[in-house]
């Protein structure tokens, strides 16, 4: 074999090897200009929580950024202060109660869409799932109509009744989903051993449902505690939630203890974010 027809054989190979690199070059760069655009995305939404903090810390006596200096003084006067401890109380003791009442409700209506046979179940999913489609603006005015009247405006009793039913949709979705994943041959063979449906439930299908339930409940309790439309529409000067004090003090008396409660709030959701992340992983290890 000569050498030109060497050098013409072994062109091709060689540009065929060198034939990948654009590609894989291309690939590196959309893989970075990828994740620099979810940066920004994610810098976007979560930019203005992050804000907070630093606004909360300001030593000035009126929101600003940057802070003129560092202070702890604001979470001290928000912890000081009645009206914020009343409202703070206030919204706890109703998130408490909807947590209860919610979860327990849509365990129940799950177990019974999923598993049951309602007639016309499609129709009394709408109507479960319907508060997270009705603008909230317009369910606050219809519960404000319908709750004066009978006097449940501004206390316990009618706050728990109006959250309960926007947390029920969040709690009905989880279970939902996770019913859905669950073998429902695990229950059969409850019942086949003889145990009622109750007992089947109980000993069967809640503890598989129990971090589920725990997630269903953490969500309630925070659709509930960080809740602003309907509390505007329903609260009066002897029951408010933190979250109609939040807006009272916007309008009169704009200071950085908003930006406190503010860090407070988020603390708290993260936290319980975090337990039941925690709590669920623990569960799959074992």
């Amino acid at each position: 074999m000569s050498i030109d027809s060497q050098y013409s054989v072994g062109a091709p190979a060689s540009s065929g090897s060198a034939a990948p690199i654009p590609h894989r070059w291309l690939q590196r760069s959309a893989r970075s200009l990828n994740g620099f655009l979810i940066g920004l995305v994610l810098l976007f939404l979560i930019g203005p929580t992050l804000l907070v903090l630093p606004l909360a810390l300001n030593d000035a006596a009126y929101i600003s950024f940057p802070p003129a200096g560092l202070t702890l003084d604001w979470f001290r006067s928000y912890l000081t202060d009645p009206d914020w401890r009343q409202a703070t109380l206030f919204s706890t003791e109703i998130a408490a109660m909807t947590t209860i009442v919610a979860t327990t409700i849509g365990t129940m209506a799950s177990v019974a869409f999923v598993r049951g046979r309602l007639p016309g179940k499609a129709l009394l999913q709408g109507l479960c799932l319907g508060p997270m489609i009705v603008p909230p603006i317009v369910f606050g005015i219809a519960l404000y109509l319908v709750f004066s009247p009978l006097q449940l405006t501004g206390n316990l009793p009618g706050f728990v009744v109006a959250h309960s039913v926007l947390a029920v949709p969040f709690v009905v979705i989880i279970v939902s989903a996770a019913l859905e994943r669950m073998d429902p041959l695990l229950e059969l063979a409850a019942l086949s051993c003889g145990a009622s449906r109750i007992r089947a439930f109980f000993a069967v299908m809640l503890p598989n449902l129990a971090p589920t339930i725990g997630t269903a409940a953490v969500f309630a309790f925070l659709s509930s505690f960080d809740e602003a439309t309907v509390a505007f529409f329903i609260s009066d000067t002897n029951g408010k939630t933190i979250s109609r004090k939040m807006f009272e003090d916007i309008d009169f008396n704009l200071t950085p203890v908003i930006a406190a409660v503010s860090v407070v709030i988020v603390t708290v959701s993260l936290l319980l974010m975090s337990a039941i992340h925690v709590l669920n992983g623990r569960r799959e290890q074992n």
